[in-house]
């Protein structure tokens, strides 16, 4: 086996992995950056970006090629090529990256994959993703400020979300496909105290429709199966979709403790159980998701890699 060897390789292109490669070519790190699919990760699927400090009204792509630009301008090695497995490498402490495209014998690793949004897989999601169809209240809510949204789900995360929304929207209707929600019954309280706040039970999105925006939403009643349409001027309102999100730990398997969701559990230094195996973003079990939380993560990620092999570190 010719396993090419590297102080870091980090898995995952997206602001995480993207601010670690800054960090770790800082640090003076001999390290590489693989991507399975595109770099930038769920911030290449929105269209403007209003919370990242310092680049107001962003767009996915900018900040993408901007953070790729910085990365590559300190040296750093970035590669678009799928990691398919992880291993440490016997008793010596160091890993075996195997990807597609060549392995790595790494001397420390930073998963930076990220989670993806679960889909409620109605028609036309995919179609309006990013352009009438949200996953992330806090990130695109301010975009609908005074229209009706949708929220899809009834967990807590929903239900925050849609509470979060009335501050901003006209209208908020929650529309959950059970007879009741499996929020907290204090936050389920909240919502139905909030005058802006409109639940349908027993009711799911079956499709949305339109032009480059949505402008009609088709709702099904589950207890009849009847299938109403509503239409509306197009980019009067949007749907968000908070229906969980699935990280991106399978290649963690055996190597990190995960919580019940299947989040990657790490000390505030991104650290797991296994030395020299750092988790940064989205796939980490935390608080917040945003763009800036995930650089953050990155550069935590990459300088414990650095002080992990006693590399000098940022102050």
């Amino acid at each position: 086996m010719n396993a090419e060897k590297k102080d870091l390789v980090i898995i995952g292109g997206g602001p995480a992995g993207l601010s670690a490669a800054i960090y770790a070519r800082r640090s003076l790190l001999d390290a590489v950056t693989l991507e399975r699919e595109a770099l930038g990760g769920q911030m290449i699927l929105t269209s403007e970006i209003d919370n990242y400090p310092g680049v107001p009204n962003a767009d996915g792509f900018g900040l993408v090629e901007a953070m790729q630009a910085q990365a590559e301008g300190l040296g750093a090695r970035i590669e678009l090529d799928p990691v398919e497995s992880l291993e440490l490498a016997g008793e010596s402490g160091r890993f075996l990256v195997r990807a597609a495209g060549g392995t790595y014998d790494a001397a420390s690793v930073i998963v930076a994959a990220g989670a993806q949004p679960r889909h409620a897989g109605f028609d036309g999601e995919e179609r309006f993703q990013g352009h009438g169809v949200s996953y992330c209240a806090t990130c695109d809510g301010m975009f609908y400020r005074n229209k009706h949204v949708f929220v899809i789900g009834g967990g807590n995360s929903a239900a925050e979300e849609a509470l979060f929304l009335a501050r901003l929207a006209s209208k908020v209707t929650v529309v959950v496909r059970k007879d009741h929600l499996r929020a907290q019954a204090a936050i389920v309280e909240e919502l139905e105290r909030n005058e802006r706040v409109e639940l349908r039970l027993m009711t799911s999105v079956v499709a949305l429709d339109g032009g480059e925006l949505p402008s009609s939403i088709a709702l099904r009643d589950n207890r009849t199966g009847k299938t109403t349409v509503e239409t509306y001027d197009e980019g009067s309102f949007g749907v968000f979709v908070l229906v969980g999100r699935v990280p991106e730990t399978s290649l963690l398997e055996g190597l990190v403790d995960l919580d019940e969701a299947g989040y990657a559990l790490t000390d505030d230094r991104m650290a797991t159980r296994t030395p020299g195996l750092f988790v940064a973003g989205d796939a980490r079990a935390k608080p917040l998701r945003q763009i800036v939380t995930a650089a953050a993560d990155g550069a935590v990620a990459a300088t414990s890699a650095a002080a992990y092999l006693g590399l000098p570190v940022e102050g």
